[in-house]
């Protein structure tokens, strides 16, 4: 009879790791996928920090043209300012993969709850007024439900290695 394997019980540990290591022990796919969610990270950082209008019109649809000067400089500030806490976060995120892999589960429940109030609460609570669906708007349920899904492999633990 086929048995399926078995998920492990949730040990904190395994989130917030008591001694912190460059040991990895989950699934191997969580490992190699945190490279590009850093690189979405950098991207995403890069173009707040950099674009004109940070991102704002270009990519979020926010239309500056519709607000006075100095409301609209206020909009695109708080963009370049977004990217600087992005670009802070890629940094820490490089930082977990090449030195400290033992955090890389606490960062994909970061990036979980990330994207989940981005997706749900922000909308809904907080809506901010476009022309058009920002890209980030399509994708944020998506990015959380996979960041789920690889928060739960980054705790799996592979059998060859001892944690």
């Amino acid at each position: 009879m086929n048995r399926l394997p078995r998920l492990p019980r949730l040990d904190p540990g395994l989130i917030l790791p008591p001694v912190v290591t460059n040991v990895f022990p989950g699934r191997r796919l969580a490992l190699w996928l945190f490279v590009p969610l850093m690189l979405v990270t950098l991207w995403r950082s890069q173009h707040h920090l950099l674009a004109a209008d940070g991102g704002a019109q270009s990519i979020a649809h926010i239309p500056l043209n519709a607000y006075p000067e100095p409301a609209a400089a206020t909009i695109v500030g708080l963009f370049a300012l977004w990217g600087l806490s992005q670009l802070i976060l890629a940094f820490l995120q490089l930082l977990v993969l090449l030195r400290y892999r033992s955090m890389i589960p606490l960062f994909y429940l970061l990036s979980l709850i990330e994207y989940s109030v981005r997706a749900s609460y922000i909308p809904a609570f907080r809506p901010i007024p476009t022309t058009a669906t920002a890209p980030g708007a399509v994708i944020n349920v998506p990015i959380a439900a996979v960041s789920l899904a690889l928060l739960l492999l980054s705790i799996w633990p592979r059998r060859e290695v001892s944690v």
